[in-house]
């Protein structure tokens, strides 16, 4: 039996480029990532079979569309084996398409729990790349930290930060698409007569006041400097996301943006207390379905010690 731990992430920076011939968008993304974590319990077994429990358990597919799965099934192809056997239970936190990559932190965990489990000692480069072909989040879920994800997010360089930030995120009831945001984005831009081809989009880059936050462990600046070219896309298809951004504002956070693609709300606090704080007001505040307080940066994919 192996388990593995998987961090969420927020995206501190969300920069969004134009529309590409692929369907892909260039990106500037800063991901972080942060104290709230599924476990993936791999287990020998026959073909590759998945169950799941935690809150949003129900919403989680338990077929080859699971990025687990996914996972699992490109491993053995990569090593040549023609009938793996696995089983994947997940123990779900993160939320299920809240914008905080639950399913990529999935499927970067049964990577590292099937390979341990298979015995393969696949390289961490070798990894990486087979986690960017599952998808644009899955090689940062391996990496953990902070890193700046370029192309479509999959190509990472990690950050320098210092200490450790606290935040609260508040969990929204149901999920969001990220297609569907995508697209909302393209719309608006097209609305508002910008365009939103790779043409009419200039390709973002990181921001270096928020570097700069990050690395001299700023709180405040790294407030200030929080941005998420998504977010007007996923105020859009939910409005009801702006009484959960104004009520954490309200109860005490220094910073507030929709985390990714939504409808999970992120809050930046000054520190701990202050978190445990806002998260109670914003779970009184009926704005959202629960808050947690946490921190980070966090480690990414790792296999947990076993439990007594």
């Amino acid at each position: 039996m192996i388990t593995v731990r998987v961090p969420a992430k927020v995206n501190v920076q969300l920069g969004v480029g134009g529309l590409r011939a692929d369907g892909f968008h260039d990106l500037a993304n800063v991901f972080f990532a942060v104290g709230l974590f599924d476990e993936v319990t791999a287990t020998p077994g026959e073909g590759v079979t998945l169950s799941c429990t935690g809150p949003d358990a129900a919403s989680v597919p338990l077929d080859d569309s699971n990025l687990a799965a996914r996972a699992a099934r490109l491993l053995a192809a990569h090593h040549g084996l023609a009938d793996p056997g696995v089983h994947l239970h997940i123990a779900k936190a993160i939320p299920v398409a809240g914008g905080m990559a639950g399913g990529s932190a999935d499927g970067a965990a049964a990577l590292v729990a099937c390979d341990a489990l298979w015995g393969l000692d696949t390289p961490f480069d070798t990894l990486l790349e087979l986690a960017a072909e599952l998808g644009s989040d899955v090689p940062f879920a391996l990496l953990g930290g902070v890193a700046l994800g370029r192309g479509r997010g999959e190509i990472l360089d990690a950050l320098p930060v210092a200490g450790a930030f606290h935040w609260v995120f508040a969990v929204a009831e149901g999920g969001l698409s990220t297609p569907a945001v995508f697209r909302e984005c393209d719309r608006l831009r097209e609305e508002a007569g910008t365009g939103s081809s790779e043409a009419d989009v200039p390709t973002p880059d990181a921001d270096p006041a928020l570097l700069a936050a990050l690395a001299a462990g700023d709180p405040v600046a790294l407030a200030a400097a929080l941005t998420n070219d998504l977010q007007a896309a996923a105020l859009s298809l939910r409005p009801s996301l702006a009484d959960t951004l104004h009520a954490g504002t309200e109860a005490g956070a220094i910073g507030a943006l929709v985390s990714g693609s939504g409808p999970t709300c992120a809050f930046l606090a000054k520190d701990a207390e202050s978190a445990t704080a806002i998260a109670a007001a914003l779970t009184a505040s009926g704005t959202c379905r629960t808050a947690h307080a946490t921190h980070g940066p966090v480690p990414g994919a790792e296999v947990s010690a076993p439990r007594p």
